[in-house]
């Protein structure tokens, strides 16, 4: 492992050397792509495990992440590597000095195939046996040209490919899109100590994107943490409704966000319930009339409550 380190170390300080230009891009590419190959070799894990997810909702307080932790620093790999699996991630900083620890933060898990609060690149990437390397760009390019893209992909032994470009994309875009191992996961800035700062600049830091300002101490604004905390987790609330009597909104059954029909709802409570569904009666934004009659098929909003009616 300590010659994978050094390897990177050397690479890092040649980009750092390397002045960043149109002349400069197609070698910057190059390095970029040596780079992502041997921060490979530190994420892979040696050896298997690891279980299914889990029904309940988990939170995980993992140790803090110094400088160097994506290279083996303080346990920072193993810390690393819990993150990749997790939905939300909330990173905590102190109010006071914030954009220096969120910088070495970030770029720990960066440089750990961890993408935060965004999307994978928009490009297209098909492997093939024969044909060379096919480049077709939908938009115009800033970066990445024919012969950048070919290098980078060659430091893959990569010679027979179609790559198709649908926004301006860079060469970082291109190595995630092949390495194929990076995690795009949702993150929240928690700025705490609030109690040590003005309002004025507590109402600058309320405009920051994807931030929530707290005070641990005080417990002030752990209400406006726990709803940016579901918004962003993306799940759905439905309430059930025994025959005859109220709804029970004490335990809701709780669906992601991408599986919310009824035939969801009925496979969470249990699988043989969809076997002896006749219909639903349905209460909430997803239905135009209270209650509505709907079929398996349905979709069902956050705050529904359902009645399920058996054959």
């Amino acid at each position: 492992m300590s010659g994978t380190l050094a390897k990177i170390a050397e690479i890092e300080a040649e980009m750092a050397r390397t002045q960043k230009n149109k002349a400069t891009a197609h070698h910057l590419g190059l390095l970029k792509a040596r780079l992502a190959k041997l921060r490979r070799e530190l994420i892979t894990p040696k050896g298997g495990g690891g279980g299914g997810p889990g029904e309940a909702c988990e939170l995980l307080d993992l140790p803090g992440i110094i400088e160097g932790a994506k290279d083996g620093k303080g346990r920072g790999r193993q810390v690393i590597a819990v993150a990749r699996t997790c939905n939300l991630i909330l990173i905590v900083l102190d109010v006071l000095k914030p954009l220096g620890h969120k910088k070495i933060i970030e770029n720990e898990l960066e440089g750990f195939g961890i993408r935060l609060n965004s999307k994978p690149p928009n490009i297209g990437f098909k492997k093939k046996d024969k044909g060379g390397i096919n480049l077709t760009a939908t938009c115009p390019q800033s970066e990445l040209d024919a012969e950048t893209v070919k290098s980078i992909l060659a430091e893959y032994k990569i010679h027979n490919a179609d790559v198709t470009l649908r926004s301006d994309a860079t060469a970082d875009d291109l190595i995630d899109v092949v390495e194929g191992n990076r995690v795009y996961i949702p993150c929240i800035y928690v700025l705490n100590k609030i109690d040590q700062i003005s309002i004025e600049e507590l109402d600058i830091i309320y405009k920051v994107p994807h931030c929530v300002p707290i005070s641990a101490h005080h417990r002030w604004n752990f209400d406006d943490l726990l709803e940016k905390i579901w918004d962003y987790l993306k799940l759905v609330r439905i309430y059930t409704k025994p025959k005859g009597q109220l709804p029970d909104y004490t335990s809701p059954v709780v669906l992601p966000y991408s599986r919310t029909t009824v035939e969801d709802f009925c496979m969470k409570i249990h699988k043989n319930l969809i076997k002896e569904f006749k219909y639903a009666l349905v209460w909430g934004l997803s239905v135009k009339h209270n209650p509505q009659k709907v079929g398996k098929d349905h979709t069902l909003e956050d705050e529904d409550v359902i009645q399920i009616v058996k054959k």
